[in-house]
């Protein structure tokens, strides 16, 4: 019945206006203990390729973390066996064990949602999709799922009109993974959101605890991304953590000494998966990476 209730509700329309959201519910950055404790994994999204031609499966990349020092795996969903169904628990106990067995966590996994979506029974859709992948982190033992907010502002919307329908979804996400122990991890992915402001602002509209941010520092393309950075790290429960960010419509090294600069002055406990992108064998150059980023921030 409750689910019911909720897919009427959202068909019809949030109540609440995005203007007010923040007021009534405006949520406080995370509080954690103060002080930098950092512990490097892997998204799962740097063997892309590989993956999605069968060439690897998650099982090979929990044993590649094992043999890269890298403490973590975000397992995107897109790798598992059926997605966007959920897979066999069987699956997922095997996966578990096996990380497990090699010291791996596996800290998240994530789907591709669209909440900017002008249709709402296609946004319900989304939502059912995320609050049955809360489960399967659940089962897994995951801490968080990564979400999206949506493609882009849709044509005749405005920022604020697409914020006023997404903001209950987002918050019943949140309701549900409290449900289940698992945080709710809004990427900013130079999509609907663009800035750190605009993902601030999402995040204080759900006002939930169990929401925060995967703070994606390539696609922070508007602004300095190191400021922009320094702004979302308040708000940051993990990380994409990549090879390279954007200046001025470039694309450069990140400098990793003045992102563990800012991480050293603002806090920050907990997994930061690395993830590399374009051509190459991605064995080499997450291993490369691995290497430079354990350099500079230790372990």
């Amino acid at each position: 019945m409750r689910s019911m209730v909720n897919r009427r509700s959202l068909l019809r329309g949030a109540s609440l206006s995005a203007a007010t959201l923040p007021m009534q519910l405006a949520a406080a950055p995370v509080h954690r203990q103060p002080g930098a404790r950092i512990r490097i994994g892997l998204n799962a999204y740097s063997f892309n390729v590989p993956l999605r031609a069968g060439e690897l499966t998650l099982m090979d990349l929990v044993d590649f973390c094992a043999a890269n020092r890298l403490d973590c795996l975000d397992a995107t969903g897109y790798y598992f066996p059926g997605y966007p169904a959920v897979p066999p628990d069987r699956f997922l106990y095997d996966l578990k064990r096996r990380a497990f067995l090699n010291g791996v966590t596996i800290n998240g996994t994530g789907v591709r949602n669209d909440f900017a979506l002008p249709d709402a029974a296609r946004r319900v859709g989304d939502l059912e999709l995320v609050k049955n992948w809360i489960g399967v982190a659940s089962k897994l033992g995951a801490s968080v799922i990564r979400v999206f907010s949506g493609s882009r502002v849709p044509e005749g919307h405005s920022f604020g009109e697409t914020l006023e329908w997404m903001a209950p979804l987002l918050r019943e996400c949140a309701d549900t993974g409290k449900e289940h122990g698992v945080m709710i991890g809004l990427q900013n992915h130079n999509d609907f959101v663009k800035t750190a402001a605009e993902t601030i602002r999402i995040v204080e509209a759900v006002g939930s605890e169990w929401l925060g941010v995967i703070l994606d520092v390539g696609s922070l393309r508007m602004a300095d991304p190191y400021e922009e950075i320094e702004k979302l790290l308040p708000y940051a429960i993990s990380w994409q953590l990549k090879e390279s960010l954007w200046y001025g419509g470039r694309e450069v090294a990140t400098d990793l000494r003045k992102l563990k600069a800012i991480i050293d002055r603002g806090g920050y406990r907990g997994f930061v998966p690395i993830e590399t992108l374009g051509e190459g064998d991605p064995r080499a150059k997450v291993a490369r990476f691995a290497r430079e980023v354990h350099e500079v921030f230790g372990g």
